[in-house]
């Protein structure tokens, strides 16, 4: 049986670490379910480290729904959280229903990713609504990698600490199961996850999140274009 969101949350109230990893094919979704990672994200991320591109831009849904529906197809207990790609649910929010709705009949996952914050709250709350849990995504969003000049730390100022700050309460408030926060400083990371009852997955963002998302091909050394500072490389 499948942990639940309701597990990952759990999670957080037991103090319990949450690892999260990606993983976009048949091997390392059994490598990592193997290992016991509760949560695994089909991540945009697929575009640099599968497709080879310098972003994640160019990835679409049906890239994801592929890569999702292995991935669901050969584990049996982990939470498989497939993303939403660039443009894919921004128009609208009847566009977001939409392609949310195909991802999970299509591929099998049991949850989404979306990035944003305040902007976002309407589109979580209805995909919520539809029946699909979603998980937000605020900091350093790579979809926006043009808008803000690179993969560049979120935060550091007082203006973008505060709006941060609401984005996560209003992400909590439309109805995610939990948020990731990435390229956050590790203090407003830490004030982030005291404020929220709802787990925080940090990357870049400190330890005192509630868990933990890596690349997979990043923590093995397979991926040597980009090595992201927080990344710790096993092998």
């Amino acid at each position: 049986m499948r942990i639940t969101v309701r597990d990952i949350q759990k999670m957080k109230e037991d103090r319990e670490p949450i690892v999260m990893l990606t993983a976009y094919d048949a091997t390392s979704a059994r490598l990592s379910e193997a290992a016991g990672v509760p949560m695994l994200l089909v991540g945009d991320t697929l575009g640099m480290v599968i497709q080879g591109h310098e972003v994640p831009i160019p990835v679409t849904l049906d890239h994801i729904i592929y890569h999702a529906s292995i991935v669901t197809r050969v584990t049996n207990k982990a939470l498989v959280v497939g993303d939403m790609p660039f443009m894919s649910y921004h128009v609208s929010v009847e566009q977001a229903l939409t392609n949310a709705g195909r991802l999970v009949q299509e591929s099998g996952v049991s949850a989404i990713k979306m990035e944003g914050g305040e902007s976002l709250a309407e589109t979580i709350n209805r995909v919520v609504d539809a029946g699909i849990p979603v998980i937000g995504h605020i900091g350093l969003m790579p979809q926006s990698v043009y808008k803000v000049g690179g993969f560049r730390v979120q935060g550091r100022d007082l203006e973008t600490a505060q709006q941060l700050l609401r984005d996560a309460q209003a992400v909590q408030e439309a109805g995610a199961f939990a948020i990731v926060l990435e390229s956050v400083p590790a203090l407003l990371a830490r004030l982030i996850t005291e404020r929220l009852h709802i787990p925080t997955i940090g990357i870049g963002a400190g330890a005192d999140c509630d868990g933990q998302v890596q690349v997979f091909h990043d923590i093995l050394g397979l991926f040597e274009e980009f090595v992201p500072r927080h990344t710790k490389q096993y092998a």
